[in-house]
């Protein structure tokens, strides 16, 4: 073949893949699961890449707010609103996004047409001139930020099996706790421009076509069909047992005897069976699709295993987001850094959640084989809350924001300020990570509702925590509000107990 006839062909596989990229709804030809590793690799950094953008952007500004109200005269009320505003919405609007991805069946136009709305909303509050401006559109660029917290973790469910998830989770996570801590960092070296805190908008708008075109180019559609590629995979398992099998009848008898009692402990658990699902051996045949309902992630807060769950991240989540409004101030006041060696401080806790994802995703992972390989390849899903959350929250995030508070009270120590909230982080996100992964596993089919109703409840946390967060620190001084931080922790660790030993329960309860 020619160089002349190679070149049109290289043209029409192109342009073949963006047209394949353009559509709404494209089909998943095979189980998203059985990709290479390679491709689940790239899968999940994109989104990453996604989770990023809600605390980035949430933070970004900080450094500079103090430039930011002198430039638009504005109110210390409307200041706070364009934080207090943006945390809620980002616990709001996933809720939206993630009904839409289980109802019709998509994730990655979903994901694109959110990052459009980002940029856009970042541009304006880059141009904008009015402080209420500036609010309305940090609740736009909140409701663009916030699909991939959700849709995300739907797509991890369609990539990996339970075993595998822990591990998958803590990186996709990683995204969400590195993003607020390295947004002051960023944005501090940022405000030293000339644009000052208009520099931190337009790194957003930058940030956002950086994801917008790595997903558009790299993020295929990962929707999995549970009914069909189970089905797929039960005729693969049974094929290639035939291949391999030869047992006396007897023998297979006895085999698949054993085999059918413990399926329902194995790899397909309870939780994994699916109501109405369609006829895979009839690709045309669905079932009738249920109306969309957007309340639905909230109403599956009322399920008592979810709400325990949500109830547990959320805590230490907003926990973490409280101590880092608290920050700033006391570090100038305290310690005397200005803006950039504030930001710069975040370093610390950026290890601790680095730490914590690393060795959590793979401890969880390996502890929920070890619990299966005890229990003679059987296993329940309260497995998936192993060993190590329990002295991650137990002992680890009340430490850690006990030393930060007690240390920024008497101004005793920069560096113990920034090991605690480092030591806080170390186990917020091991908590976070363990919790989320569970609500996917426990809800197969509903993981991107379900995530949204805990992301709802997690968010709703910690804007109620950062708002009263510094008026506390002035009333009670911050080796209190430490306390009352730890106490709180204590709390929704002992709740979450209630799961690790009356979860199965709880779950037969709610229908799941």
């Amino acid at each position: 073949m020619t160089e002349k006839e190679q070149v049109p062909r290289k043209k029409t596989s192109f342009k073949k893949m963006v047209a394949s990229r353009l559509l709404i709804r494209p089909p998943v030809e095979s189980d998203p699961r059985l990709r290479p590793s390679g491709q689940k690799s790239m899968i999940l950094t994109c989104l990453c890449l996604g989770s990023c953008l809600p605390g980035l952007s949430s933070t970004v500004y900080f450094p500079a707010m103090p430039v930011m109200t002198a430039d638009l005269n504005a109110p210390s009320v409307a200041v706070t609103l364009t934080t207090s505003l943006f945390v809620l919405f980002m616990g709001i609007a996933p809720i939206f996004w993630a009904v839409m991805a289980d109802h019709y069946r998509i994730r990655k136009i979903l994901i694109e047409i959110s990052l459009v709305i980002f940029i856009i909303a970042s541009l304006g509050c880059a141009l904008v001139s009015n402080v209420w401006g500036l609010v309305v559109l940090r609740c736009v660029q909140s409701i663009g930020a916030s699909c991939t917290s959700s849709v995300g973790a739907g797509a991890i469910a369609d990539l990996y099996p339970i075993h595998e998830r822990g591990q998958a989770f803590g990186y996709f996570f990683f995204g969400n706790f590195v993003g607020p801590l390295v947004g002051p960092i960023i944005g501090g070296f940022l405000s030293l421009s000339a644009a000052t805190w208009r520099a931190t908008f337009w790194f957003c708008v930058a940030f956002g076509c950086f994801g917008l075109i790595a997903i558009f180019f790299l993020l295929p559609e990962t929707y999995r069909d549970d009914a069909k590629w189970d089905a797929e995979a039960a005729k693969r398992e049974a094929e290639q047992q035939k291949i391999e099998g030869v047992q006396d009848p007897a023998d297979q008898e006895a085999d698949n005897g054993i085999e059918n009692n413990e399926k329902p402990e194995s790899d397909t658990t309870v939780a994994d069976k699916q109501p109405e699902q369609p006829d895979p051996e009839d690709p045309k045949k669905e079932t009738k699709r249920k109306s969309i309902n957007l309340f639905d992630p909230l109403i599956s807060l009322c399920q008592p295993f979810v709400f325990l769950t949500a109830f547990m991240t959320a805590v230490a989540f907003g926990g973490m987001f409280a101590v880092e409004t608290i920050i700033p101030g006391q570090y100038e006041s305290k310690f005397h850094l200005n803006t950039w060696q504030t930001g710069l401080s975040f370093l610390g806790a950026g290890i601790g959640n680095f730490m914590g994802t690393l060795i959590g995703g793979r401890l969880s992972d390996y502890l929920l084989l070890r619990s299966r390989r005890l229990r003679g390849g059987a296993h329940l899903l309260e497995d998936r809350l192993t060993a190590n959350l329990w002295p991650a929250g137990f002992i680890f995030v009340p430490l850690g924001v006990l030393l930060f508070g007690w240390m920024a009270e008497y101004g005793i120590s920069l560096w113990g300020c920034i090991v605690g909230f480092g030591i806080q982080c170390f186990g917020m996100s091991q908590v976070f990570s363990a919790g989320s992964a569970y609500l996917v596993d426990a809800t197969p089919g509903r993981g991107a509702s379900v995530t949204a109703g805990a992301n709802f409840l997690r968010m709703l946390v910690a804007c109620i925590l950062s708002l009263v967060a510094n008026p506390m620190v002035e009333k009670l001084g911050p080796g209190y509000v430490g306390v009352l931080f730890a106490a709180l922790m204590w709390l929704a660790m002992s709740l979450g107990l209630i799961l690790k030993f009356k979860g199965e329960a709880l779950r037969k309860y709610s229908g799941f």
